[in-house]
């Protein structure tokens, strides 16, 4: 009788303990399961203005509230979203563009913006509003990047065509696993040209062995440590 309330015990124990390494295995999976992304490839979704950073006098950039606090847009490194406006005759645009935060940014994400005189989705985003919504649909894009996928990344990029590379950039140097090296090379007419300017200097003093950026100018006006 003794031999079976022990081997009943054992038996309690066995259960108890095999209930405890699932709940830790289930309470594991939840805790590094990505959270699911705010955008949808079909149909365009609306969000809200929060805020808007003005730059210079035609650049600015343009914070965006996702549903909640802890939500992820969830764009995949090295795509880009669809954004729907209308230009000054009213008439409907969609255009791509890249946001330069990534889904470690929790709760939001950013567009940084040049508008141009005559552009037809610049019209959109110079006459927005905190308080107004855009239209974004994604994500877009066949390039997909995956960490380590190649030993060094060159880049070229001019003008606003920076943000692709940026967020490309971003995601290789702030990943510690991730041991890939970056090299861009950045063209503009001026050194008031330069969008992101602070960011990349930011990323070229924290990662001096991982990040190489070189500016190249048609009229060099202002040096930054970085300049070539």
């Amino acid at each position: 009788m003794e031999f079976l309330q022990s081997q009943d015990f054992q038996i309690l124990v066995g259960v108890a303990v095999a209930l405890v390494a699932v709940a830790v295995a289930v309470a594991y999976l939840k805790s590094t399961k990505k959270p699911k992304g705010c955008l949808d490839p079909e149909n365009f979704k609306q969000f809200k203005l929060v805020k808007r950073t003005q730059l210079s006098h035609n650049v600015a950039k343009f914070t965006f509230e996702l549903p909640t606090p802890s939500s992820v847009l969830g764009l995949p490194i090295g795509q880009h979203i669809s954004c729907r406006g209308k230009d000054s005759q009213g008439e409907e645009v969609i255009k791509p563009y890249t946001p330069t935060t990534l889904d470690s940014d929790v709760g939001y994400f950013e567009l940084v913006i040049k508008m141009y005189p005559q552009g037809r989705m610049s019209h959109h985003f110079r006459e927005m509003r905190v308080g107004d919504y855009l239209s974004v649909k994604g994500p877009k894009g066949r390039f997909r990047y995956q960490p380590g996928q190649v030993r060094a990344f060159g880049m070229i990029a001019g003008g606003s065509g920076i943000t692709p590379m940026f967020q490309v950039a971003r995601a290789i140097l702030e990943n510690p696993k991730d041991k890939t090296k970056v090299h861009l090379i950045y063209a503009n007419v001026t050194s008031e040209d330069i969008l992101l300017r602070e960011e990349l200097d930011g990323l070229a003093s924290s990662y001096p062995d991982g990040f190489k950026i070189y500016y190249v100018l048609n009229q060099v006006n202002v040096i930054s440590p970085y300049m070539q």
